[in-house]
């Protein structure tokens, strides 16, 4: 049963990461589009699908699985365990924040530039990363 929770928390967090790693590139365009034109309305419906059609759900099917799996595993008390969660509370509070983002595309209220977003973009990459690492190498 375990192989079986760890492969679906795997498919949800790869599920996830996609829309993570999209969402922000999608605010780049986004940025630099005119409010209200075709493009920027385009943008609006494209950003609220993903979020809500993929990466929400995702999200919480990698809590699901990834919850069942630590309990069937037993990781609670490994210290690589506790800083990867550490790490997906951020990757968690980043996705709350690109909610936000969203909603103000949507209001057309956003004033950051698209480099903001390009930066943005890099973020959860490079939670992703170390987050693999730990839960591979699990280094201590």
């Amino acid at each position: 049963m375990y192989e079986w929770i760890k492969a679906l928390h795997i498919i949800s967090v790869i599920a996830w990461m996609a829309g993570m790693l999209y969402l922000p590139r999608l605010y780049v365009y986004h940025a630099d589009a005119p409010k209200g034109s075709d493009r920027s309305e385009m943008l609006k419906v494209m950003e609220r699908r993903l979020l809500r059609a993929i990466i929400n759900p995702a999200m919480g099917a990698s809590f699901v699985f990834g919850i069942w799996a630590a309990v069937l595993g037993e990781w609670w008390h490994a210290p690589w365990f506790h800083a990867k969660l550490v790490l997906v509370i951020g990757m968690t509070a980043l996705h709350g924040l690109f909610s936000r983002w969203r909603k103000e595309f949507e209001r057309d209220a956003n004033t950051r530039p698209a480099k903001f977003y390009r930066i943005m973009n890099e973020v959860p990459t490079v939670l992703m990363i170390v987050i693999v690492i730990l839960v591979v190498v699990k280094p201590f």
